[in-house]
């Protein structure tokens, strides 16, 4: 759906804060963060002389190509978030093209703590994980995952989209790969599939289906490298100066970064819906192929 339409001024500042979160300028607060990105910047070398990483890894890789192959998991239930709309006065919302037809700042009223409520859960999972200790990670991050993809299968339901359809599982998969983004070489190459598969879907290019086997390949790689980064940063909490995120805190800070970034890149596709593509600014230019390449780095 596209309109002649302008941009209401809450919608105009909505999108002028989300071009921000894509392109943040480097202040003293993102300085001191640094120290907080720690166990995914630097644990990788120390992470791989902790005995018995090989078999962490391995499991966390085996668990997480079963989950993200598992649509199950990917579920929400579209009729319980239109109830709500209703019941905040948007009585003719039964399906996702409704959606389309509000402001975002109606959008952003429905949505409310929606983070808040993940972040808050992702840490108790992992502060009662944390007493299992080195044979509890691969369960663990495979819980940390569920729940991700259940809150951005949440933000893309609120936002007006079906996150059952093969497009929109490829979108959820790389914001999990974005994440879980250890450097800024990985962001891009995580955020070109992003702005790839949204330019695709806002432009109504007719959707070519992938290849099973195709697709099989995606989530083997997404899966292969959430495996690895998940794993040595929960590896570098044993490590007495990379120890910044313990327990539940580690679970809460990788929670708030899916839940950002799907916060940001639903409602950014919203509006694109609404007003066109040209929308959604390319802060990488877009990749060329579905098939993510961002294992590369690791």
């Amino acid at each position: 759906m596209e309109s002649s339409s302008k941009l209401s001024k809450y919608e105009d500042l909505g999108i002028k804060e989300i071009h921000l979160w894509k392109s943040p300028k480097m202040g003293w607060l993102d300085k001191a963060m640094e120290v907080i990105n720690l166990p995914l910047n630097k644990a990788g070398e120390l992470a791989n002389n902790i005995p018995g990483v090989e078999w962490v890894i391995d499991k966390t890789i085996g668990g997480l190509v079963s989950l993200l192959n598992d649509l199950a998991h990917w579920s929400v239930r579209p009729e319980v978030i239109f109830e709500e709309y209703r019941n905040m006065g948007y009585k003719n919302i039964t399906k996702p093209k409704d959606i389309l037809e509000l402001d975002l700042e109606d959008i952003d009223k429905v949505i409310g703590y929606l983070g808040v409520k993940y972040k808050s859960l992702s840490a108790i999972e992992g502060a009662a994980a944390g007493y299992i200790g080195l044979p509890g990670i691969p369960a663990d991050i495979v819980a940390l995952v569920t729940m991700s993809q259940r809150a951005i299968g949440e933000y893309a339901t609120y936002c007006g989209f079906n996150i059952n359809s093969q497009e929109e599982r490829l979108f959820a998969l790389n914001i999990l790969g974005l994440a879980s983004s250890p450097t800024d070489a990985a962001k891009q190459l995580a955020m070109a599939q992003l702005v790839r598969i949204a330019q695709d879907v806002a432009a109504k290019k007719a959707w070519n289906n992938l290849e099973q086997h195709a697709f099989v390949k995606i989530v083997q790689i997404i899966a292969q490298s959430l495996g690895i980064r998940l794993t040595k940063a929960k590896l570098a909490q044993v490590i007495p100066y990379t120890g910044v995120l313990i327990g539940g805190g580690f679970n809460a800070y990788y929670m708030t970064k899916v839940c950002d970034a799907a916060f940001f890149l639903y409602r950014e596709r919203f509006l694109a819906e609404k007003y066109g593509p040209n929308i959604i600014e390319a802060t990488v230019k877009p990749a060329e192929d579905l098939i993510p390449k961002y294992c590369d780095e690791e």
